[in-house]
């Protein structure tokens, strides 16, 4: 019986294919005129690589919802961090080209002074997106595969700025040479942000805008709060994202104020640890 069953074996391997019988129903093989066909090496490997493709799927899919939760609330800090620093000590809004618009536009009409900064903010925030993008093409990666890259890029450019105006002092002049510079290198990692989170995490709010977080924190309110049919379709869990937005970019404003009363120029080191920290955790 042994050697027949050697013999077996033997004509098997021969042939190229590996059987294994005696599956239950749990391998998923189909019965055929009442008696159960053997598993092939070649379906064994089809199946083996469906259920190792649904792991991977799974796994990508609980590392976005991670991201998801802590990635964009610490972005809004460090983008409130951000925005205040520059807007304070270089006369521009880093992380709100809305806010230099608005300004320009004003100062134009009134025959003011303007900030040559708050000029070149929007070329050079159009600028850094395109180069963003075009880094993240060169890559290969998508979707959370760009995320420490891009999220390294961004304290690169805060790391910049931290040392750029611990030498150069920027904040003595607001409308000279070097706080143009700065405020540039500044604008830039702000747009890196801006990028990062559309090419990573494109359902997600906006961390430096606060004015359609603040707009779905209320209408998320008032709809959980109405007995009647909602008039959107929202979730708890939107609701506390945009929340945690708001509150992130508040803390993060309060924050850098006090440092730069107590830093001055080294309050950009708030940022840059905190970005440092992002990438650490990416």
């Amino acid at each position: 019986m042994a050697q027949q069953m050697t013999q077996a074996s033997s004509h098997g391997l021969r042939k190229g294919t590996l059987r294994l019988c005696g599956l239950n129903d749990a391998g998923g093989l189909r019965v055929q005129d009442g008696k159960r066909p053997c598993a092939t090496n070649s379906q064994l490997t089809k199946d083996l690589g469906t259920h190792g493709s649904d792991a991977r799927t799974s796994h990508t899919a609980a590392m976005t919802t991670r991201s998801e939760l802590w990635l964009p609330t610490l972005l809004s800090v460090i983008a409130g961090m951000v925005d205040v620093i520059g807007f304070l000590s270089l006369g521009i809004f880093t992380a709100h080209i809305t806010g230099n618009v608005v300004v320009v536009g004003a100062l134009i009409v009134r025959h003011h002074r303007v900030n040559p900064a708050q000029i070149l903010a929007i070329p050079v925030f159009i600028l850094a997106v395109t180069l963003t993008w075009l880094i993240a093409k060169a890559s290969g990666r998508r979707g959370t595969g760009l995320m420490r890259p891009l999220l390294l890029i961004q304290f690169l450019l805060i790391a910049c700025v931290l040392i750029f105006s611990v030498i150069t002092k920027p904040s003595a002049d607001p409308h000279g040479l070097m706080a143009t510079i700065a405020a540039m290198i500044a604008v830039s990692a702000m747009a890196c942000q801006f990028a990062l989170l559309r090419l990573t995490l494109p359902v997600v709010p906006s961390t430096a805008v606060m004015t359609g977080n603040l707009t779905n924190a209320v209408l998320g309110l008032v709809d959980l709060s109405s007995r009647t049919r909602p008039l959107i379709e929202s979730d708890r869990r939107r609701l506390t994202g945009a929340l945690h937005l708001l509150v992130g970019f508040f803390v993060g404003c309060v924050l850098a104020t006090a440092a730069l009363t107590y830093l001055a120029d080294w309050a950009w080191s708030l940022p840059a640890a905190l970005a440092a920290v992002a990438v650490a955790l990416g």
